[in-house]
Order: C-alpha cells, then structure tokens, then sequence
C-alpha cells in the first residue's frame, strides 16, 4: 500500500512537472499590423494572455476588473498581461477606439485569422493562461466570473515560487 502511494504521488508530481505545455510559437499581430512572435512577446517574462473580443462582455468585464490590480501585479511579480483579440478582420476597426476609451493599460495583439487559437484549441472567451518565465502554460481559465481575480493571484504567487 505504502509503495502504490508513493507511485501515485510520483506520477502526479511529474504530470505537475513535466506535463506543462509550452506556449505555442506562432505569430499574431501588433494592433498596426506587424507580425510578432509570440515567443518574442513572453520571452523571459511572467505573462498573464487573455483571448478576448470586442463583442464578449464577459470578457471586457474580465479586462475591466483587473485594470485596478494590474499595476500592483506589475510591481509584485513582474507581471505582463497580453490581451489578443479574436475578432475577425471586419471587427478589428473597433478594437483601437475601445482599447482607448476603456483605458485599458495592456500589451494588445490581434489574432483575428486564429493562427494562436486553433494551437491553444480553446472554444470560448474569455480563455486567459498564465505563462511562467520558461514559456510553459502554468494555468488557464476559461470564462470570466467576478473573484476569479484572487485565484489569478494565488497562481501568480505559485509561478513565482517554482
């Protein structure tokens, strides 16, 4: 009993461990355009990637609540939080006049033909992952209720201490 216990514990460490993915390396585009990396994007850096819309309120809930914290996880953990839209190219004009009068303070990319997404193969928004300095997915969340902030947050503590 004592040795399938440890097996147990064993296998679940290394699917913690080893079972992380690494963030897809595909391009997604600048809001004027350029393509970038999004490896280039989150290289070396505590990233917080959040999938969103213009048309999901859900998900401009999401960005709105965590636009008070965002400066303070800033400060504590070094954090960046990427915020790439999936609208399709006949939304994209709006994505710029809403980013501005949201205010929101964001790193914004666009990935409006769905290079990233069919990698990631997620079905709805908001889908947000945070991405720890290696470039492994650490956590993710889909859809958007209000106090998932504090989960956020304990998994940005945990990021840390890995």
């Amino acid at each position: 009993m004592r040795t399938l216990t440890l097996f147990l514990f064993i296998l679940l460490f290394s699917v913690h461990i080893f079972g992380q993915k690494a963030m897809p390396d595909v391009s997604v585009k600048s809001l004027d355009g350029q393509s970038v990396s999004v490896k280039k994007i989150i290289e070396n850096k505590l990233t917080l990637v959040s999938f969103w819309a213009t048309w999901c309120g859900p998900c401009k809930l999401e960005l709105d609540h965590l636009k008070d914290i965002y400066p303070s996880w800033q400060e504590k953990y070094g954090l960046q939080l990427v915020a790439i839209t999936i609208d399709n190219p006949r939304q994209l004009s709006k994505v710029a006049p809403m980013i501005k009068s949201k205010g929101w303070p964001y790193l914004f990319f666009e990935d409006s033909v769905g290079n990233l997404k069919n990698k990631l193969n997620f079905q709805s928004i908001p889908q947000s992952y945070l991405v720890n300095k290696e470039g492994k997915v650490v956590w993710s969340n889909m859809g958007y209720t209000p106090g998932v902030e504090i989960e956020m947050e304990k998994q940005l503590q945990k990021a840390m201490s890995n």
